[in-house]
């Protein structure tokens, strides 16, 4: 069996970043990682990548869509959106529904669950964003058809939990009883906070009752006030997940500064909110038949309303560094903390785990993606 060795100028590992360090792979798998000053195994193939760093395989847990396509019960349109965001870096991703009606969400579960069944590579699991929403902070999300969690929602989500490789679930306090919170967090679903306008009182019961996570910081949730902290003084003073968008668009960079301050490195994570139009050229698209626009790396309603990102994870990171913070940081934010979030076995170069890497140039613009050791193309 043929080892490869990759070199440039840094490796970051998932948590910390090596300079001079060489990643080795061996049939598609991490072999290990070695330090500046080691020897270079014995009939090794050596592939010197040059300036910029390997890091994992990004992993996004909010995916909207990819390659054209959002995301359906359609045959196809997971496999499709997973190798639309490998290409682009993310290598493992949640494909997200965004609030639909009942047979939808239904639909888009036993997709799931067919495409985890045909081991599509790159697929985490499900994000249901929604529908059990506020009506208050629905953002892109159609009003119409987001409603409360009902026994049987709970129970269909139950069952998608013990076929998922995971499952996480974007609700709000107002639609969800804590009991049903605490239902879906011991069977294992990442329960996420977002697209509420609850108080800060009424977050910390959700988090208390299981959820360990927040949907896109500051973005569609109770803003932070001094006497009235919402959901976004839950989010940065609680012991929860964040995922948030840094585009430029989304977040301002010193709102980006002030949850990098606030919250620990393990929770705090980067996620692209991407749509159809991601990893092709389209100027448009739609979804729930309202007519999305893509303009200057914005993607928005007709009305000017944001409708999800048009960024990928490496971009993403390239401006988070460029608001101040550390490159080592910010590629654990794409990598090994996401991958905890999920418990997914993703997200570090570590001996035994699949060789889902990417090779960023001296920019941090991506240069090159390997999945399972490969080089993909495009």
């Amino acid at each position: 069996m043929q080892t490869e060795i990759y070199r440039a100028a840094w490796l970051h590992d998932g948590t910390q970043l090596h300079h001079g360090a060489a990643l080795v792979v061996q049939g598609g798998q991490v072999a290990g990682v070695l330090g500046a000053d080691d020897p270079l195994p014995g009939g090794a193939r050596l592939h010197d990548l040059g300036a910029g760093g390997i890091a994992p395989g990004m992993v996004d847990l909010q995916v909207n869509g990819g390659g054209g396509v959002m995301l359906t019960p359609a045959p196809g349109a997971i496999a499709r959106i997973c190798a639309a965001h490998a290409r682009l870096g993310a290598t493992s991703i949640l494909p997200t529904l965004i609030t639909d009606t009942p047979e939808a969400t239904a639909g888009v579960i036993e997709a799931a669950i067919l495409a985890h069944s045909a081991r599509v590579p790159g697929f985490l699991g499900l994000h249901l964003e929604g529908p059990h929403l506020d009506p208050r902070r629905h953002g892109a999300h159609d009003p119409a058809l987001i409603r409360a969690m009902t026994a049987d929602d709970l129970a269909l989500y139950l069952r998608a939990a013990r076929a998922l490789p995971g499952l996480m679930i974007t609700l709000a306090p107002e639609s969800a009883s804590p009991a049903q919170i605490s239902e879906l967090a011991r069977a294992g679903v990442v329960v996420s906070l977002g697209h509420s306008a609850c108080s800060f009182e009424a977050a910390q019961a959700a988090i208390s009752a299981g959820a360990r996570c927040v949907t896109h910081l500051y973005n569609a949730m109770s803003p932070l006030n001094h006497r009235a902290p919402g959901l976004v003084g839950a989010a940065l003073d609680g012991d929860v997940a964040v995922g948030v968008i840094s585009d430029g668009v989304h977040v301002a960079a010193p709102a980006l500064r002030l949850a990098l301050k606030a919250k620990p490195t393990a929770q705090l994570f980067l996620v692209s909110d991407s749509m159809a139009v991601a990893g092709t050229d389209q100027a448009e698209f739609t979804l729930g038949g309202r007519q999305i626009l893509r303009c200057d790396g914005r993607l928005t309603l007709t009305d000017g309303t944001l409708a999800g990102a048009d960024i990928s994870l490496p971009q993403s990171v390239a401006h988070l560094v460029a608001v101040g913070c550390g490159l080592e940081r910010a590629l654990a934010m794409t990598s090994a903390v996401p991958a905890d979030v999920i418990n997914a076995p993703v997200g570090r170069l570590v001996a035994g785990r699949a060789a889902d890497f990417v090779h960023l140039d001296a920019a941090l613009a991506l240069s090159g993606v390997w999945q399972a050791g490969r080089r993909l193309e495009g």
